[in-house]
């Protein structure tokens, strides 16, 4: 329920609302604006009626919100998320930023090499998986707390803010400790004691779509984030589980724009993880930048076809600085922070 108040409404109805919003069992979420001031109603679970509040002084409307997310929404929250990632801005109004980096850290060598690189060529953040959740159990699984320090060293000696995904809330707090930004993968997008964690953590959290997920179901593991304080979430779009079997996912580039109408939340696309070829990188992530994404997240490898994961989405380092110089040729049109 949202609680819309009049133009002239003053700080004391406002307090006496939620006063009386807490009262009925209910957590009150004042959500001041340029033009008016609303307050969210939360922890209802149905139909609550409004009779009594719309007499109250101030209140002008109230509307009843159905859909299983609210924080997460344009109608508690109108104005648009700058989510900031170690001073990187992602959201509305800023440059779109590109992330760029191994699918998994392999090696001091390695990471290090690729850092500066993709800086080099001007990329805003590291990527790189210490902690991989794989299909099969005998594949490589990730070098752990080891590749987080090897991640770490990467981002000191590049500058960039690094990212990197956490698979279970036991281990957020260690990720977080090295992690700019906290990364919960498409299979883990409905782990909700996980969502509950990263957002009690306080740090920026990119939080991918799940393969077979609705924007709904989509939007509503978001609310799990930021019903624990943590308003810090950026959306990727990574691709979902369709018929078609000549790409590794089909990018549904359709919701990039669907997200902006319904939530105030920033939203990144993965290209790599969608196509799961590495030809079809480069192209859709400039596809993803024109349908309005607020920044792309691209796997770049220095010998991909020695890489210990995703090898055929990966990126050459030639292929990656083609990309990026693509890439800035869109940004002339696109409005800088």
């Amino acid at each position: 329920m949202l609680i819309v108040m009049n133009h002239n409404a003053t700080q004391a109805d406002v307090d006496a609302i939620t006063r009386i919003v807490a009262e009925m069992g209910f957590r009150a979420e004042p959500i001041p604006g340029s033009e008016r001031t609303a307050i969210g109603v939360l922890g209802n679970h149905g139909y609550v009626d409004d009779t009594h509040i719309l007499e109250l002084p101030g209140v002008q409307r109230v509307l009843h919100v159905s859909k299983p997310y609210k924080l997460v929404s344009r109608d508690f929250h109108p104005e648009d998320t700058i989510v900031d990632v170690a001073g990187v801005k992602v959201g509305k109004g800023c440059r779109p930023v590109v992330v760029g980096g191994p699918c998994a850290i392999e090696s001091e060598e390695q990471i290090i090499k690729t850092a500066l690189f993709v800086k080099n060529t001007g990329a805003d953040m590291l990527r790189g998986g210490a902690f991989k959740p794989r299909t099969g159990p005998h594949t490589f699984q990730g070098l752990r707390e080891e590749g987080l320090k090897l991640l770490a060293l990467a981002g000191k000696e590049s500058g960039l803010p690094i990212v990197t995904e956490v698979m279970s809330p036991d281990n957020v707090g260690l990720v977080a400790e090295y992690a700019d930004l906290l990364q919960v993968g498409a299979r883990n997008m409905q782990n909700f004691d996980l969502l509950r964690e990263v957002g009690r953590i306080r740090k920026p959290v990119l939080l991918k779509r799940g393969m077979s997920a609705t924007v709904e179901e989509f939007l509503a593991a978001a609310e799990y984030i930021l019903a624990e304080g943590n308003d810090q979430v950026i959306l990727c779009e990574r691709g979902i589980r369709t018929f078609e079997t000549a790409t590794r996912n089909t990018l549904d580039l359709s919701i990039v724009p669907l997200i902006k109408e319904l939530s105030h939340l920033p939203i990144m696309v993965d290209p790599s993880h969608a196509t799961g070829k590495r030809s079809l990188v480069a192209p859709m992530a400039k596809a993803a930048l024109v349908s309005g994404a607020d920044g792309v997240l691209v796997e770049v490898h220095p010998e991909p076809e020695k890489a210990l994961s995703d090898g055929p989405q990966s990126l050459t380092f030639p292929g990656f600085e083609k990309m990026m110089n693509e890439i800035s040729k869109l940004t002339v049109f696109l409005q800088s922070c």
